[in-house]
């Protein structure tokens, strides 16, 4: 089969590791809400998650500053909600309130979970060094939250631009890992 060159600008549509989060912070009594893809599972026992959130993101001071945030996991039913929390700042904008979403108090952080996700992941951060370059913080999640009922996820994924896709099917093949 012939290969061509793959555009490096299409790397991470290929690598894309997770779906699109919408990360919670609150500083100084105000809760914000940002979307965000770049994650990735680092460690399962604590979880530990690795994230990267550009210095440019109104977000990114919040979480520097609180060490604190709650990922939620938006479905393909808010997907246009998540979009646009991404294309707005929270700098300007009330996002929960101007993109329907709903605040609830945390167990262990001071970020709020987002209602309408079906799972929210209470973390804090747990490493900085690698903040300042490459902009990567280390989560620990020191709690998790489902609706109960909520069975197969239809996370969204982001693949670069306006292009994003839609977990599909659950499909078992056997492994060793658990």
């Amino acid at each position: 089969m012939p290969r061509r060159k793959l555009p490096l600008s299409k790397v991470y549509a290929v690598l894309e590791s997770g779906p699109v989060v919408l990360v919670t912070t609150a500083r100084r009594g105000r809760p914000n809400v940002m979307a965000l893809s770049w994650l990735t599972m680092m460690d399962f026992e604590p979880p530990l998650i690795g994230l990267v959130m550009s210095d440019r993101n109104h977000s990114f001071a919040a979480l520097k500053a609180t060490r604190e945030c709650v990922l939620n996991v938006p479905t393909i039913e808010i997907a246009d909600n998540a979009v646009a929390c991404g294309n707005a700042s929270g700098a300007r904008v009330d996002k929960f309130a101007a993109f329907g979403l709903t605040p609830l108090s945390a167990s262990q952080v001071r970020a709020p979970l987002i209602r309408e996700c079906p799972v929210n992941i209470e973390c804090r951060v747990t490493d900085m060094r690698m903040v300042r370059r490459y902009d990567l913080f280390v989560l620990q999640a020191v709690a998790a939250w489902k609706v109960s009922g909520s069975g197969e996820l239809k996370t969204l994924h982001h693949l670069g631009g306006d292009r994003f896709m839609v977990a599909g099917p659950v499909v078992r093949l056997r492994s060793k890992a658990k």
